[in-house]
């Protein structure tokens, strides 16, 4: 129930992010004034942030696990409908709960991707303490990126030991880990010279991602398997744009040039894992069947070719573009969500009911 109750509030939360994000665009919807600044901790802090930690407190079974996510919902909640400045010290306190679940988790197994997943929670903690003592939000940015990247990139190292990684392998994703690293130390000093050499990192990982994971082996096969690494390959692909653009306008804190690398990564990678992994981990959360049907190839799809139109709309200062392309983006993830309760539910009737004795 807890899970449950955990996974609807970030749903939530999800909604009134893209809510934001779209008046922030430009399209005329009713909305409290907060909101529309809030977009950013909507969708990072309150739904990503939530999401994970529900995961992590199921997967650990730790009751306390749930603060985590409930502060990270009500921190950004309060930022957005009241602008309530001590709704960040609320999400530093979930993501320090996260951090908490990684250290049980790390003294249990003491591996590789337990190891990147901790760092991912300290990088959104430090992101939270940014924003908590007043900082702009292209200085949290990096930040909450990095946990989002961190997290993702840890759990498929679990996946690519199956592939028995050689030295050299591993010597590469260190290297290019140190270098996304080095990137974000720098950004706290000269923003636009880390983010530029973070950028940098996030294009060697998507390198290593593609080369290295099982996603390769896995599309040649049908059904979920292959859908599933869809959404991973044309994820990496979108973090490989990302630190390109991030590379080229790494200075951008404002403005089209930004919401093009922000959103690269964000909407194209951060949402294609969240579509290929929602029919494996959505069950485990909630305790339900979803079984996969080739619809599920069209929100993937529209996400896709939404989130094209929206970076050439940026790149070309194409109003227009940007603002469809910001709106289709948010009926791709309406459709997901949609398609997923919908096989959810198909399932629950298709259940031979029991008959009384």
């Amino acid at each position: 129930m807890r899970a449950k109750l955990g996974l609807a509030a970030g749903l939530i939360v999800l909604g009134i992010g893209v809510w934001a994000g779209l008046i922030r665009m430009g399209w005329a919807l009713p909305a409290l004034p907060t909101v529309p600044m809030a977009h950013g901790p909507l969708m990072i802090v309150g739904f990503l942030g939530a999401l994970i930690s529900v995961e992590r407190a199921v997967a650990l079974r730790r009751s306390w696990g749930y603060a985590g996510p409930a502060l990270a919902v009500l921190g950004a909640l309060a930022w957005a409908v009241a602008g309530a400045p001590w709704g960040a010290w609320l999400a530093l306190g979930g993501s320090l709960a996260l951090g908490a679940l990684y250290c049980i988790a790390a003294q249990q197994q003491r591996a590789w991707p337990v190891i990147v997943m901790g760092a991912g929670a300290l990088c959104w903690g430090v992101g939270n303490l940014l924003w908590a003592l007043g900082s702009a939000f292209s200085q949290s940015t990096p930040w909450w990126a990095a946990f989002a990247i961190l997290t993702i990139v840890g759990e498929r190292l679990e996946l690519a030991r199956l592939q028995k990684l050689s030295g050299m392998s591993r010597a590469l994703f260190v290297l290019s880990i140190g270098v996304f690293f080095v990137g974000l130390v720098l950004a706290l000093v000269r923003l636009e010279l880390g983010v530029r050499t973070l950028a940098l990192g996030m294009v060697a990982l998507a390198i290593w991602l593609v080369r290295y994971d099982i996603a390769r082996r896995t599309v040649h096969q049908m059904g979920l398997v292959r859908y599933i690494a869809v959404s991973l390959l044309t994820g990496y692909v979108w973090l490989g744009v990302a630190g390109v653009l991030g590379m080229i306008w790494g200075g951008a804190v404002a403005g089209p040039f930004y919401d093009a690398v922000w959103h690269a990564l964000f909407v194209g990678f951060v949402f294609s894992m969240i579509f290929g992994h929602a029919p494996v981990i959505f069950p485990a959360l909630l305790k339900a069947r979803i079984p996969f049907s080739m619809s599920f190839y069209a929100p993937l799809g529209l996400l896709h070719l939404s989130l094209m139109l929206r970076i050439f709309g940026d790149l070309l200062l194409w109003l227009p573009g940007r603002q469809w392309g910001g709106l289709l983006n948010a009926l791709a993830i309406l459709l997901f969500f949609g398609t997923v309760a919908h096989a959810a539910l198909r399932d629950l009737l298709s259940r031979p009911r029991s008959r009384p004795q």
